[in-house]
């Protein structure tokens, strides 16, 4: 005999949260080397900065993604 388990309610809140691991991960580790590089070379200040928040954008890019993905396709199944 096999037991199914139900999940009633809406998972896409725990989904959004499982996204959200990475990006904040990524975010973290982006502006603690950025500092850390800055201070081991204060003369490309402006190279690092500029590296820094490209990468932030794109970071951030995917938990957007990720909070949109699930109201693009909750209807497919």
């Amino acid at each position: 005999m096999s037991v199914l388990a139900e999940v009633s309610g809406n998972v896409t809140a725990i989904g959004y949260g499982l996204a959200a691991i990475g990006p904040g991960i990524g975010v973290g580790i982006i502006f603690g080397q950025g500092v850390q590089a800055i201070a081991r070379q204060p003369e490309a200040y402006g190279v690092i900065r500029q590296n820094m928040l490209l990468g932030f954008v794109l970071t951030e890019a995917l938990a957007l993604i990720g909070l949109v993905a699930p109201f693009i396709f909750q209807g497919i199944k």
